[in-house]
C-alpha cells in the first residue's frame, strides 16, 4: 500500500470522527438530557393489600352437633356418595364399606363380616371406638387418620356438613348416644353479627295472652319439627315423640320412646315455663339431651309455638294470668 493510500483511509477515519462528534452535540440540543420535574405519563402501581383480617374460630363440634340436622346429614350422606359403599340398615350386608348400623359406640374395624385395612383394625385392637370425636376426625380426611385405609373417600372439609352426618350416623341405633353439651365458652357468646337479646323482654304470661296458635303451628312446619314429631292424637314416635297432651304432661314421659338420660333426670311436668326455657336452647335446659334443634330466640315466636303445643289435648290446660 503506497503513501497515497494511507492518507485516504487517515482522512476517511478522521472524516467519520467528526461527524459521529457534531452528530452527538446536535442530538443533545435537541433533546436535552436532563431529568424532568414532572411525570407527564402516569402508570398506577398496586400496592400490596394490608393483611387480610383474621378469620373467626370455626365452632368446636360439640356446638356443631347441638344444631345439627340428622336430616341434612342424611341428604350429604347420600350426596356425598356414601351410599355407594354402605348400607345403613339394621342387619345390611357389608358392600365396599361395612354396614353402618350401630356403628356410633362401635369398635373400630370390628364389624363382623368385612375385612378392614390393618390400618384400621389395628386401632380397633387398641380399643378404639367411634365416638362422636373419632368420627369426626375421620370423616374429615380417612387417609390421614389412617394411613394405609382402603376408604378412598377424600373426606368432608365442612365443619357443619360433617356434624350433620355424625348426627344422622347417630339415628342409626336403636339408642342413639345422647348428644354432648355444647362447650359453655361457645354457648354464652352470640355469634357474630347475631343481635343482642332484647332489653325488657315481656313476661311469658303476657306474651302467651296474645300468643297465635295458628303462628306457632305454622312456625314448626318452618323449623322442621315435624322432620321429628308427630302432633296428632296416636301419632307415631319418630326421632322425637308423638307431642299430642305435651303441654302438662310429665317430661320424658311418652310411652315408646326412649329419651336421654338427661331429660329423665330432670323430673316434673311440662309446665308453660319449662317448655318456654327448653325451646328457647334444649342443649342448656338438659345437657346431653339428644335434640338437635338449636333453639328460638325470639320469645314471641316461642310463645306462638306454646300456644299451639296447648291446643293439641282434648282439654287444654289453662293459661296464666298476666
Amino acid at each position: 500500500m503506497d503513501t497515497m493510500q494511507v492518507n485516504k483511509v487517515f482522512a476517511a477515519v478522521l472524516v467519520s470522527g467528526i461527524a459521529f462528534f457534531v452528530a452527538g452535540r446536535i442530538g443533545v440540543i435537541l433533546v436535552p438530557d436532563e431529568k424532568l420535574a414532572t411525570t407527564h405519563i402516569k402508570i398506577d402501581v398496586p400496592q400490596p393489600a394490608g393483611a387480610a383480617a383474621p378469620a373467626a374460630p370455626e365452632p368446636s363440634l360439640n356446638t356443631l352437633l347441638a344444631s345439627s340436622d340428622p336430616k341434612a346429614g342424611a341428604a350429604v350422606f347420600a350426596q356425598a356418595g356414601c351410599v355407594a359403599c354402605h348400607s345403613v340398615g339394621e342387619g345390611g350386608k357389608a358392600g365396599v364399606g361395612p354396614n353402618l348400623w350401630g356403628v356410633m359406640g362401635a369398635v373400630q374395624g370390628g364389624r363382623p363380616g368385612f375385612s378392614y385395612s390393618t390400618a384400621l383394625s389395628g386401632k380397633g385392637e387398641k380399643g378404639g371406638k367411634w365416638d362422636f370425636a373419632e368420627l369426626n376426625k375421620w370423616i374429615t380426611k380417612p387417609a390421614a387418620y389412617a394411613p394405609g385405609t382402603k376408604m378412598s373417600f377424600a373426606g368432608l372439609p365442612d365443619a357443619k356438613k360433617r356434624a350433620e352426618v355424625i348426627a344422622y350416623l347417630n339415628t342409626l341405633e336403636a339408642n342413639p348416644l345422647p348428644m354432648p353439651a355444647p362447650d359453655q365458652t361457645a354457648a354464652a357468646a352470640p355469634a357474630a353479627g347475631a343481635p343482642a337479646a332484647p332489653a325488657g323482654a315481656e313476661p311469658l304470661p303476657v306474651l302467651l295472652a296474645k300468643a297465635d296458635p295458628a303462628a306457632g303451628q305454622k312456625s314448626t312446619l318452618q323449623l322442621g319439627c315435624i322432620a321429628c314429631h308427630s302432633f296428632n292424637e296416636g301419632g307415631k314416635n319418630g326421632l322425637g315423640p308423638n307431642l299430642y297432651g305435651v303441654v302438662g304432661r310429665p317430661q320424658a314421659s311418652h310411652e315408646g320412646f326412649t329419651y336421654s338420660a338427661a331429660l329423665k333426670a330432670k323430673g316434673g311436668d311440662w309446665t308453660f315455663d319449662n317448655i318456654n326455657t327448653w325451646l328457647t336452647k334444649p342443649a342448656a335446659y338438659a345437657p346431653g339431651t339428644k335434640m338437635s334443634f338449636a333453639g328460638i330466640a325470639d320469645p314471641q315466636v316461642r310463645a306462638n309455638v306454646i300456644a299451639y303445643l296447648r291446643t293439641l289435648s282434648a282439654t287444654p290446660v289453662e293459661l296464666p294470668k298476666p
